[in-house]
């Protein structure tokens, strides 16, 4: 076994996880505050990962999204090695809540006409979008949604 490192993530046996699955990956608390962040994985690890196109729509889509569902979405942020996403939610711990939230959210991509930001004025990188592959991936997800509890195989 590897010795501990401080990012959570990286403590985590990447061969023993059965993606897609949602988990509570850890909690900070502040002094009146708790921040809670949730593994969104999409993709199983080391063996397929999100075009980046496709996850940068939708990583545009559930950043905008998920707030017309929730009010203490802290952040949604891509993983790097492409297999899915951080959710940060404050002083929020339902776990059951946050399915439905993640849920909802991708159910909102499926429905969209185009990518919320997608232009030179507010994003970084435009001309990186697709559309169709967020769809894809959101309803790939989506399929899976009654596994999204199991992270372990």
């Amino acid at each position: 076994m590897a010795q501990k490192m401080n990012v959570e993530s990286f403590n985590l046996d990447h061969t023993k996880v059965d993606a897609p699955y949602i988990r509570l990956a850890g909690k900070v608390e502040g002094t009146e505050d708790t921040i809670y962040k949730y593994d969104l994985r999409f993709c199983q690890p080391n063996q397929n990962h999100m075009d980046m196109p496709g996850l940068h729509s939708l990583e545009h889509m559930l950043a905008e999204f998920s707030r017309n569902h929730h009010d203490r979405i802290v952040d949604v942020s891509p993983m790097g090695c492409q297999t899915g996403f951080y959710l940060s939610i404050f002083n929020d711990d339902d776990y059951e809540a946050v399915l439905d939230l993640v849920e909802k959210t991708l159910q909102d991509v499926m429905e969209a006409d185009e990518v919320p930001a997608c232009n030179e004025l507010q994003c970084g990188w435009a001309a990186s979008h697709s559309l169709e592959g967020a769809k894809a991936i959101a309803s790939d997800m989506l399929s899976h949604r009654q596994e999204w509890t199991k992270v372990f195989q």
